[in-house]
């Protein structure tokens, strides 16, 4: 299942990033002729009430879903890892203080946040991609906090902070290797959630719009006409599925090796 998933991931990346290579049609293109016309040889998954090719919209979409949520996957993980290992460095005031943050945040729905703060910009790519960073990183520095502090009970960190080793090269040079299993899986589950949290805001109208695409803006685009256009939405919500499925398992199996590490 592992390289199954895998091989997926890799083949919607392809797929979204080099498509367009091959398959040259402009995803922009209006053709009055050609609206809402079902799968065929001519559109391989047909075309949406403004005749544009789902085929290229998907390709086009994809870019900027996956962008969306392998950057803030990034940004949220490295903000969790910082932050954690700080309050498990630093402790005392510090770890408090991180402890109030994080309920703080953890208090309000993420959704609910994503709608607060979307509500007040103008979305953009990177703007989504600022906002679902701030309300994803939660998760991953509650766990790097708890795994540092059993780290830094170990006797070389001891022996580190005695010989007064400067923090910052504590924190890369010997917690973050020990984290990397953590911050792997942490990252792979935050990158489905972005995803997702991107679509989610795309179809409730507050995401991406026009004439930038992404999938959950062509999911939206397509629920005015699901009753006789059932393709529209269809596609783009497979290939959500298909990259939050791939991820899922390649997180489970990643989490699952890394337990199997901890017991022996």
């Amino acid at each position: 299942m592992f390289y199954m998933s895998t091989a997926l991931l890799v083949g919607v990346i392809f797929f979204s990033f080099f498509g367009s290579y091959f398959y040259t049609i402009d995803p922009s293109y209006l053709d009055k002729t050609s609206i809402l016309l079902p799968p065929s040889s001519f559109h391989w998954l047909g075309t949406d009430r403004l005749g544009r090719d789902m085929l290229a919209r998907l390709m086009q979409g994809g870019e900027v879903s996956l962008i969306i949520g392998f950057a803030s996957a990034f940004i949220s993980t490295i903000i969790g890892l910082v932050y954690g290992i700080s309050a498990a460095l630093l402790r005392g005031g510090f770890d408090k203080i991180f402890i109030i943050i994080v309920d703080l945040f953890l208090t309000f729905p993420t959704l609910f946040l994503l709608l607060t703060l979307v509500s007040y910009v103008n979305a953009s790519v990177w703007v989504l991609i600022l906002i679902i960073s701030i309300t994803g990183w939660m998760g991953t520095a509650r766990l790097i906090r708890s795994e540092s502090f059993a780290i830094g009970s170990k006797p070389f960190i001891r022996i580190l902070h005695i010989a007064h080793v400067h923090p910052l090269k504590i924190m890369f040079k010997y917690y973050a290797p020990l984290l990397a299993p953590i911050v792997l899986v942490s990252f792979t589950f935050g990158v489905g959630g972005a995803i997702l949290a991107e679509s989610g805001l795309s179809f409730l109208g507050l995401g991406i719009s026009a004439p930038q695409m992404s999938w959950g803006s062509i999911l939206s685009g397509g629920k005015e006409v699901i009753d006789i256009a059932w393709w529209v939405s269809f596609f783009p919500g497979l290939m959500i599925f298909i990259v939050t499925f791939a991820l899922m398992n390649i997180s489970n199996t990643l989490q699952a090796k890394m337990n199997q590490k901890e017991l022996h």
